[in-house]
């Protein structure tokens, strides 16, 4: 299996649905399940790290029309471009999160604060390593692009959320302060949307202690996977 394909996706799988926004999985045979996702906001629909393919615009168009196109994670340009310039957009951009604008013509935007009534809250555990989580208290949905995941290539001991082995030793807990979410949509793989919350503070204040044991179980793949994020 490889962990990214790059080919043109065919069949897109719908991973996450609630009232107020979908994600999909364009290649669903990829270990790495690139996640994208259409959340409304009061201005319209925004798009979270997304990537293209077949029906995906209808899809989108059962939320509503396009606002805007979010990348929250400097290794998720993706296919913002593709959708920015199809829906007469702008790419919006956390200040802090390089790398992007070299990937897309599309006009961009930076951002501070907040975006699609988000609050942004960046993350910077490793020098390389950019992005920021999304919160909107209102509806409770987090956003999460990178650091943690429902993949099984990061989880352990039957948890349903993991974070990379990279962080586990210092978890970046701040940056989850006072976030009490009823869904946790993720930069790759399935959302949680059952006790949202429980699993997100398993995974964060007992990440220093799971660390040996994700590092053996993990370690290899999690490597393929920042090889193929970098590449």
């Amino acid at each position: 299996m490889p962990m990214y394909t790059r080919s043109s996706p065919a069949d897109p799988q719908v991973i996450d649905r609630w009232n107020g926004g979908v994600g999909w999985v364009a290649h669903p045979e990829e270990g790495g399940r690139r996640a994208s996702h259409a959340v409304r906001g009061d201005d319209g629909v925004w798009l979270f790290d997304p990537i293209d393919a077949p029906g995906v615009d209808d899809l989108i168009a059962e939320v509503g029309d396009v606002a805007g196109v979010a990348v929250l994670s400097r290794f998720h340009a993706r296919n913002a471009n593709a959708f920015a310039c199809r829906h007469d957009v702008s790419v919006h951009v956390p200040r802090r999160v390089n790398r992007v604008e070299d990937r897309t013509d599309a006009p961009v935007t930076r951002i501070d604060g907040d975006v699609a009534g988000f609050e942004l809250r960046d993350l910077r555990p490793l020098r390389l390593w950019r992005e920021a989580i999304a919160y909107r208290e209102a509806d409770g949905t987090l956003y999460v692009p990178d650091l943690l995941t429902s993949l099984p290539t990061f989880t352990v001991a039957g948890k349903r959320l993991g974070m990379n082995s990279l962080n586990m030793l210092a978890p970046p807990a701040a940056a989850f302060e006072d976030v009490a979410p009823d869904r946790i949509l993720f930069g790759h793989g399935e959302g949680v949307f059952d006790g949202a919350e429980d699993a997100l503070w398993d995974a964060v204040s007992n990440a220093r202690r799971r660390f040996l044991r994700a590092l053996v179980a993990n370690g290899v793949p999690e490597l393929r996977a920042m090889i193929g994020a970098i590449g």
